[in-house]
């Protein structure tokens, strides 16, 4: 059964890309239902309205996003009673801005960290109204995915696997995880749909999150 109320709040901060001001969040150390049901209310019916804007476009389908036929509810009843699956939502405004389900249960592939614990990240994603690639106008808060690979970072930390994450990208966000999050691209895995799966190690998880303070 899916919780009604997060097992811990973080306070934490996003960008409200418009006038380039903090505005408050808070992370939910849990997806509860208050956050399915936004994913149902807010979230679906917000993107459908833009890929129904795309198709009028005549914008090609493998520039439409890529976890559209995602489904949130399915997601959490799947993890919801294993202990090594925990989850996380990001909330501002009252409303769900993004969320994210980890997994620790995997191992690291990195040379020189091979065989090592780490936290999986099975999904990411924010919602349609916060990503430049479903909006016909700008994305309306910054921030999100990295509130969330931090939290990932720190759960790392928190179970003794000193940082170490490691997660499987979408086309659209190989640049974000390389670019902006600093992790290792090992290549395509030929096991996994063919998807770049990317590593953070222990130096590049304390880089990260230095920077963060810095921003």
């Amino acid at each position: 059964m899916i919780a009604t109320t997060p097992s811990a709040v973080t306070p934490v901060w996003l960008t409200n890309r418009s006038t380039k001001e903090s505005v408050d969040a808070e992370l939910w150390h849990s997806i509860v239902d208050k956050n399915l049901a936004d994913w149902e209310a807010e979230w679906i019916p917000d993107l459908q309205r833009r890929l129904k804007l795309l198709n009028q476009q005549k914008v090609e389908r493998r520039f439409w996003p890529q976890s559209r036929h995602w489904d949130w509810r399915d997601k959490l009843r799947e993890i919801e009673r294993r202990l090594a699956n925990l989850s996380f939502a990001i909330v501002a405004e009252d409303m769900t801005q993004a969320m994210m389900t980890i997994d620790l249960t995997k191992r690291a592939r990195m040379p020189g960290h091979d065989g090592q614990h780490l936290v999986y990240i099975d999904f990411l994603e924010a919602a349609p109204w916060n990503r430049n690639d479903v909006a016909e106008e700008p994305a309306r808060f910054g921030g999100c995915g990295s509130i969330l690979i931090n939290a990932a970072i720190q759960q790392s930390m928190l179970e003794g696997f000193k940082g170490r994450i490691g997660l499987h990208s979408l086309p659209q966000a190989n640049s974000f995880y390389a670019n902006a999050c600093g992790m290792t691209d090992l290549g395509q895995d030929a096991t996994y749909e063919n998807l770049r799966y990317f590593e953070l190690d222990p130096d590049s998880a304390c880089s990260f999150i230095e920077k963060g303070k810095g921003e």
